[in-house]
């Protein structure tokens, strides 16, 4: 895959989309591409499948840049859970910092090998290096996108993940996976966002998948939470992020990845 010429930082720290051909930028949910109930245990065959599906769109010329981000499965979320730290508890106990990023950066070695052996230039970007909430657990993420830019623009696939991230008053916190997604997409100037794990979209209150958003309302009833209430970090809170986007976000199945690579419709479709 050949990129186009190096992006460049706007103002603020974050890449200026105008610098380049927009990217796509996808999450693979943890869930999707390990097994959760046992500790640091892919989901190999899930793995190897959302791998060919990157690898084969990018060699059909379907994206032309592309960022990726996974979440943390059963590698980060078992030390993180363990250790009480979560994107509200921090810790300042360095051992418990090195055991999250630790298993952290082994999933995503996993990830990086396995696309690289399918041809697609991927290369780390570990967010605790990078990023810190310095207005603490109550204020945002502060993600410079020079270098996650600047890789896209020498035609690299930069992989993000989970970790943990300093945060003022708290030691380290963790960073999800799902924040990430946004800030990349807001940042990048996405043209579109995918998120995929082991639901084939947002569901309605049968279960039955939601076609398309375009107002949290809407779906609120469903989703269990309101506009206001929620706090919880759940679908509700995923899908009110997404809607703040300008880009169009689509929540999917493992099914769904390869459409979506290709440039068509899947799952829940949120704009």
């Amino acid at each position: 895959m050949t990129g186009p010429g190096a992006a460049g930082d706007g103002a603020d720290g974050a890449a200026d989309p105008a610098a380049g051909v927009p990217p796509v930028v996808l999450k693979l949910g943890g869930s999707l591409i390990t097994e959760k109930d046992r500790p640091e245990t892919l989901d190999g065959d899930a793995l190897d499948a959302a791998c060919d599906a990157v690898a084969d769109a990018l060699a059909a010329g379907d994206v032309d840049r592309l960022a990726v981000v996974h979440g943390g499965g059963s590698f980060g979320h078992h030390h993180a859970s363990e250790r009480g730290v979560s994107t509200t508890a921090g810790t300042r106990d360095a051992d418990a910092v090195a055991a999250v990023h630790g298993a952290m950066k082994r999933l995503n070695a996993h990830v990086l090998d396995r696309l690289r052996e399918r041809g697609v230039p991927a290369v780390p970007v570990h967010p605790l290096s990078l990023a810190a909430r310095t207005a603490g657990t109550g204020g945002g993420l502060d993600l410079p996108l020079g270098s996650t830019a600047t890789l896209l623009g020498e035609g690299f696939v930069p992989v993000l993940h989970g970790d943990g991230v300093a945060t003022a008053g708290d030691g380290v916190t963790v960073v999800s996976g799902d924040e990430l997604v946004v800030e990349l997409a807001a940042g990048l100037g996405a043209r579109r966002v995918g998120v995929c794990s082991t639901v084939p979209g947002v569901l309605d209150g049968d279960g039955d998948v939601i076609d398309a958003i375009d107002a949290f309302e809407a779906v609120a009833d469903a989703l269990g939470a309101s506009d206001a209430t929620d706090v919880s970090g759940g679908m509700a809170a995923k899908v009110r992020e997404l809607l703040a986007l300008d880009a169009p976000a689509h929540v999917f199945g493992a099914e769904g990845l390869a459409p979506f690579l290709r440039g068509e419709d899947a799952g829940t479709r949120i704009n």
